[in-house]
Parts: C-alpha cells; sequence; structure tokens
C-alpha cells in the first residue's frame, strides 16, 4: 500500500499493491493493521455503502454537520472524478478542495477525513462507487453545499451540465453553509 499526499494533508490517496497475470488480479481493499501502520490513523468504520451511477451524474457535495462522517471511498467499476472540500473554519485549507480521478483500472481510494464535503461526478458510462464511513448516515444532520459555487471553484471535468438530484441542485451556497468549528 502506497499512501500519496494530496494539497491538503488530511486528504489522502490510497494506492493498494495489486497482483496480476493472464487470470485476472487480486489486492486486498482494506486491512485494519496496515491502515493504521501506514497513515497513522486509528479509524473505525461503521457503515460500507455502494451506490451506482451512469455517466455525468453528479453527486454532493455532501456531508453531516452532526456525526460527521470519515469516508474511505473506491471505484470498482468505471470512472468518478472525486471531490473533498474542507468545510474546518480553523484549517489553514479551509475552502479548499482537491480532486482525484478514482477509476476500476487506477485501484486508487481517496480517505476523506470528517469535517469535509464530499462530491463525485461519474466520467464513465457508469461507475459502481464504494466507501466506508466512520459514523451512521443521519438525515436530519445531512447537508448540501452547491457543487457549482463561485467561492470554491471546483474544475469539474464536465463536457455538458451534470445530472443532479433535486436535493444537490438546490444546494447551500458556500458561504452560508454551516460548517465545522
Amino acid at each position: 500500500m502506497n499512501i500519496v499526499k494530496t494539497n491538503i494533508p488530511d486528504v489522502l490517496i490510497i494506492e493498494p499493491s495489486v497482483f496480476g497475470d493472464a487470470r485476472g488480479f487480486f489486492h486486498e481493499s482494506f486491512n485494519q493493521k496496515m491502515w493504521r501502520e501506514k497513515t497513522g490513523l486509528t479509524t473505525i468504520f461503521v457503515q460500507d455503502n455502494h451506490s451506482r451511477s451512469g455517466k455525468n451524474v453528479l453527486r454532493g457535495l455532501h456531508y453531516q454537520i452532526h456525526q460527521p462522517q470519515g469516508k474511505l471511498v473506491r471505484v470498482v467499476r468505471g470512472a468518478v472524478f472525486d471531490v473533498a472540500v474542507d468545510l474546518r473554519r480553523a484549517s489553514p485549507t479551509f475552502g479548499r478542495w482537491v480532486g482525484y480521478e478514482l477509476s476500476e483500472d487506477n485501484y486508487r481510494q481517496m480517505w476523506i477525513p470528517e469535517g469535509f464535503a464530499h462530491g463525485f461526478l461519474v466520467l464513465s458510462d457508469t461507475a459502481d462507487f464504494l466507501y466506508k464511513t466512520t459514523d451512521y448516515w443521519a438525515q436530519p444532520y445531512e447537508r448540501t453545499v452547491k457543487w457549482n459555487d463561485p467561492d470554491l471553484s471546483i474544475a469539474w471535468p464536465l463536457q455538458t451540465p451534470p445530472i443532479l438530484s433535486a436535493k444537490d441542485a438546490k444546494g447551500t451556497p458556500f458561504k452560508e453553509a454551516e460548517v465545522f468549528e
């Protein structure tokens, strides 16, 4: 497992060791002991989620203001552009974002700690997106920051307008969003 630091030091890219031959491939997608040794984090995951989306679907930017969720995300089919936005007011990277392509071909995972908004855009015809969370989903605390907020200026690799849920289409502007103190 290789850990890659991003421009926001708390967000990590995880590159697992992949062993392949003519038969296919094998990789360990998660190992608690190795996770702790390589990242120094004592994270406990409590929930696994799986979503499937079509091309040009954009989900996010989501977070929970209470019961915040750290997320370890990956793609097992297709490709997405995955984004994390720092919503921790006391952080030196508050309001900044990082984005990376995650795909079935690069096997990359992204660690998004508590205190971040998260979203992704599907680049392939379809994408199966898996993620582990550090706390349970709590609908009353879920919030959405507007995906195209000009103060964030996220460089989504869009060719046409994205396909959005009603909730994501009416996200809160960044300047008005509840953030983490």
